[in-house]
């Protein structure tokens, strides 16, 4: 019978098994949520990795091409730095796709992860 593996420990071998940019694209994204707020909880969710905070917060994926980073109410999010750039049109769901070159402002990426939390936290 094989163990039961806890959520950090799923997120810890689906990022192993990219063995690629984009696994070392998601630790740092890792890295940077998980400084972001001490309240995030780590959950795999939809095969994907999702932090948490009285609701989803944010989820990230690898796809062949591309990380995607997935604020569940971006729409509702002010982007000053202007790293949204996916799902545009959709009604609360926004996203951040990063191809291989390019950079992310972690900074920015940071305060968004904190407004997103907060703004959890103020739904209920």
């Amino acid at each position: 019978m094989l163990p039961v593996m806890d959520a950090s420990d799923r997120i810890t071998a689906y990022i192993e098994r990219l063995g690629d940019w984009r696994g070392a694209r998601l630790v740092r994204i890792r890295q940077v949520t998980r400084a972001a707020s001490a309240e995030l909880v780590e959950e795999w969710k939809w095969n994907t990795p999702v932090w948490s905070c009285r609701g989803n917060v944010v989820a990230v994926g690898a796809f062949k091409h591309h990380v995607k980073i997935n604020f569940f109410q971006g729409a509702a999010l002010r982007d000053p730095r202007g790293l949204l750039n996916a799902g545009l049109e959709a009604k609360e769901s926004r996203g951040i796709d990063l191809g291989e070159d390019d950079r992310l402002d972690e900074a920015a990426l940071k305060a968004l992860v904190r407004a997103a939390v907060a703004l959890r936290k103020g739904a209920r």
